[in-house]
């Protein structure tokens, strides 16, 4: 029988850093994951057994990578890549699914990326310690946002110190501020009309730079980030409120209510009416 346990953290509200999903999973002889595509960093941990990677790296070129007991690896997003366990000693993990504004910065601190996958403590005490870190989400997702929030820094502040491959970064740019002041405005300004180019003249940046860079560090693009806080938004007012699913349109930034519903399915998987029946 295979043991498993998967939790999905519920809120939106985290930018620098948010849990997406967490688990821990004890694998079947050649039992496998992919070729699929993530949309958030996702790290395993081993716990026991032997598994198999299989990861592109930038330039497309595969690797393959034999893991054991105490060894990590991380998947970028947007990164094909594939993983199976061993067929007389298959492996059991721990995984993390998260991103944020400064992930990809903490991770290369970490000596992680997409071309450097593999992750290794620097002794035996250590790995016990982060296995330990990473099993409290699967052992406590009862816990509150806040505290789940603060126990993933307290992980990824781990995964850096312990590290065998740690590097020396200092690459915070005067960018990454106007980037912060955009995730800002958008929060306060969503409920109206508002347009990527708005947002980026806000930033006195040229719109394309602006978009690129918004998305290596928040994870989506300007609209979909956009989207993603009007729709976030309706959710807590069709569970929290009894307003007509008109007003909830209008408060959200969607003056029309048969585009609000479409936007709102496509992204919730039922329409609004529907989603508020089954959550209110």
């Amino acid at each position: 029988m295979k043991d498993h346990f998967h939790a999905i953290f519920p809120n939106d509200d985290y930018l620098d850093l948010r849990p997406y999903q967490y688990g821990w999973e004890v694998c079947a002889p050649l039992h496998s994951f992919g070729p699929f595509i993530r949309e958030h960093f996702l790290f395993h941990y081993v716990i026991s057994g032997y598994g198999t990677l299989y990861s592109h790296d930038s330039d497309g070129e595969i690797h393959e990578y034999r893991l054991g007991e105490d060894r990590g690896f991380l998947i970028c997003p947007g990164q094909i890549n594939l993983y199976t366990a061993d067929e007389t000693q298959p492996w059991t993990y721990v995984w993390l699914e998260f991103d944020g504004m400064r992930v990809k910065e903490n991770l290369l601190k970490a000596g992680l990326d997409q071309n450097s996958p593999i992750y290794s403590p620097q002794s035996a005490k250590q790995g016990q310690l982060l296995r330990e870190q990473m099993l409290y989400f699967t052992q406590n997702a009862s816990r509150s946002t806040l505290h789940l929030v603060g126990r993933l820094f307290m992980f990824l502040d781990d995964l850096i110190e312990f590290s065998a491959n740690r590097r020396e970064t200092n690459d915070k740019k005067e960018y990454d501020y106007y980037i912060h002041e955009a995730v800002v405005y958008i929060q306060q300004n969503y409920q109206r009309e508002l347009s990527v180019e708005e947002v980026a003249d806000f930033c006195k940046l040229n719109r394309n730079y602006f978009s690129r860079r918004f998305k290596e560090l928040v994870g989506s693009t300007p609209q979909e980030f956009l989207i993603q806080q009007r729709l976030t938004s309706a959710a807590k007012l069709l569970r929290l409120t009894d307003l007509p699913i008109k007003n909830v349109a209008d408060q959200c930034g969607y003056p029309n209510q048969l585009h609000f519903s479409q936007a709102f399915k496509k992204y919730y998987g039922l329409p609004p009416r529907e989603w508020r029946k089954q959550n209110s």
